[in-house]
């Protein structure tokens, strides 16, 4: 019996180890990526959870219509960025996307906020899109770019500096206000959506979504992939993170959200000490807004906007 335990302790960790791989380094060959939970096979379950989920590079799917700039950053890593200006702008939005995407799929975004008379700044994180490397980190190493960006533009001049982040890249941006001890980073306010409350809560998240028990392994998995990243993934907590963050926010959230759950951002909402406003959309899931709720979207984000100019 103690053989066999010890047999059974060793695979799960291999199993942990590749997962956590996967999950953080994004494949350079040309492979379709894993389906969602829902959609596949009970075999392609077992597949998936023995071996991982395959995760391409994100790459563009598309390019703005309007003129655009390509802008190189150095940061942690090397990043790159689409600048694009409206006429008589009134301030400047950086969009920041979520895991396992790029900044091409936060085109749609970019355009409501044109209309609304903002220029727009879309970032590909490290590993994705023009950026360097195949790496994630789901919001540790990310936070450094994202103070990058808004430090180029309060080089440029900008004054008017708002963030716009969903999924990774808002914890991403908790984690920037959580990391600046010197209290530089200061935009004029933030729309986030739907950030994940803890590392380990995202992880189980993963597996109730396959419908499998998600102990012992999401813990192995969240250990093994800080551990290959090099950093304490039980300490990546965006609900301790929302604590540093004062100024405005308006918090984002769609209640059929399967990835993260209506008390992660709870938690999240009650623990920013700025002003703070939260939207819910009933039948949203984890996904861009703008699908089933655009009028609402628009109408929820430029109403925020305006009420911090």
């Amino acid at each position: 019996m103690i053989w066999s335990l010890a047999i059974l302790f060793v695979l799960m960790n291999l199993v942990a180890f590749f997962h956590a791989r996967k999950f953080t380094h994004f494949s350079v060959r040309k492979e379709e990526k894993t389906k969602d939970a829902q959609e596949l096979t009970l075999f392609q379950k077992l597949k998936a959870l023995a071996f991982g989920i395959d995760n391409p590079r994100p790459v563009h799917s598309a390019l703005p219509q309007q003129a655009y700039e390509t802008i190189v950053l150095q940061s942690n890593k090397r990043i790159e960025c689409w600048y694009i200006k409206a006429e008589n702008p009134k301030g400047t939005i950086i969009l920041f996307h979520g895991y396992s995407s790029d900044k091409s799929l936060m085109i749609d975004r970019s355009n409501e906020f044109l209309k609304l008379g903002y220029n727009t700044f879309l970032v590909d994180f490290m590993g994705s899109g023009g950026s360097e490397g195949n790496q994630t980190t789901i919001g540790v190493q990310e936070a450094m770019q994202v103070k990058t960006c808004y430090e180029y533009l309060v080089k440029q001049g900008e004054a008017n500096i708002y963030i716009f982040a969903t999924s990774m890249g808002a914890v991403s941006t908790l984690k920037a206000f959580h990391d600046d001890v010197q209290g530089t980073l200061k935009p004029k306010g933030l729309i986030l959506e739907c950030p994940f409350g803890t590392m380990y809560k995202t992880t189980t998240a993963r597996f109730k979504n396959m419908g499998v028990p998600s102990f012992p392994m999401a813990g192995l998995l969240v250990f093994w992939g800080g551990l290959q990243n090099n950093f304490w993934a039980f300490g990546h907590k965006p609900i301790h993170y929302a604590k540093s963050v004062n100024v405005p926010v308006l918090l984002l959230y769609g209640e059929k959200d399967q990835n993260v759950s209506r008390a992660e951002v709870d938690e999240i909402y009650a623990n920013l000490q700025g002003p703070k406003q939260f939207k819910t959309y009933p039948q949203a899931k984890h996904e861009s807004y703008l699908l089933q709720y655009r009028k609402e979207w628009v109408a929820d984000v430029a109403g925020f906007l305006s009420g911090t100019l």
